[in-house]
């Protein structure tokens, strides 16, 4: 499938029912489009199984709780949904898009308690997300904003409103050139890529950002517990920016990045080295196990 996400042939899940791909649609005065009351999993379906299918509904849940959002269906009935989508469009490798919203109601103020929260899962074919990177390596710009603390939004859920300054971000890196931004935290320490986690290596150890005002990615723990079953050691901590000149090499974690080797961020270099690319190859064999 190519072309415009609203006009192509399929079925989406919406609301507990198959529909067609091109009625799936909101009404213009949905909540969620007005102040952001969403929350959404992206996932990886490889050979027909989705990877961490289960923690992604669960995360899904504890998202929509944490925005006062209550979220209709169970995570079995989530599961369910997800791979009957996949049955109705014919996929088995493909990226899986769960979101829930406050939808149209008699609240269209900030308040909207009185609204229904929707829900739908849509299924397509999706690619490397950073094109070539995998190969060579990302380039990444650094964002002029900054991740904020966990006392100004929720944080830990994997909400829209958090993604605003995303797509600045990711703007203004493919004007440069770059394939996506890193942001530094409200305290000025390295936080993680638009849509990724990020990993650092230097003398043969990983250093990765503590994710006290990020997502604790499942792609970052993953790889986590990887490196951790080859005896590597692995530092969770407050990483400053300068010490990027340090660092041999980096790579991406994430759904939809997966493990990408990073080649630079703004002025610093790093090699595609042997355990970035180990890495990239092991998740690659685990996914598809």
């Amino acid at each position: 499938m190519a072309g415009s996400y609203d006009d192509r042939d399929g079925k989406i899940w919406l609301d507990g029912t198959l529909v067609d791909w091109r009625d799936a649609n909101v009404h213009i005065l949905t909540h969620g489009l007005h102040y952001a009351s969403s929350v959404f999993e992206g996932e990886r379906a490889y050979n027909g199984k989705i990877f961490e299918s289960l923690r992604h509904s669960e995360r899904l849940l504890a998202s929509g709780a944490l925005l006062d959002m209550p979220v209709p269906y169970s995570v079995q009935e989530l599961e369910a949904a997800k791979y009957e989508v996949l049955k109705a469009n014919g996929l088995t490798d493909a990226y899986v898009r769960v979101v829930a919203w406050r939808g149209s109601g008699e609240d269209m103020g900030v308040a909207s308690a009185k609204n229904p929260v929707r829900v739908a899962v849509a299924a397509w074919e999706w690619g490397a997300y950073y094109g070539d990177a995998k190969m060579k390596g990302a380039k990444l710009d650094i964002s002029k904003w900054k991740r904020p603390s966990p006392e100004t939004i929720p944080t830990s859920a994997k909400a829209a409103g958090l993604y605003m300054i995303c797509t600045m971000s990711k703007h203004a890196a493919e004007a440069k050139g770059c394939s996506d931004a890193l942001f530094m935290d409200y305290r000025g320490y390295v936080a993680e890529a638009t849509g990724a986690n990020i990993f650092f290596v230097k003398e043969g150890e990983v250093h990765t950002p503590l994710p006290d005002c990020i997502l604790n990615g499942i792609t970052r723990q993953t790889v986590i517990n990887m490196l951790r079953d080859r005896q590597i050691k692995v530092h969770e901590r407050h990483i400053m920016p300068e010490e990027m000149e340090g660092f041999e090499q980096c790579w991406l974690t994430g759904t939809a990045a997966e493990v990408t080797p990073v080649s630079q961020i703004g002025d610093y270099a790093f090699e595609v080295g042997a355990l970035t690319r180990e890495m990239s190859d092991a998740y690659e064999k685990l996914v598809r196990n």
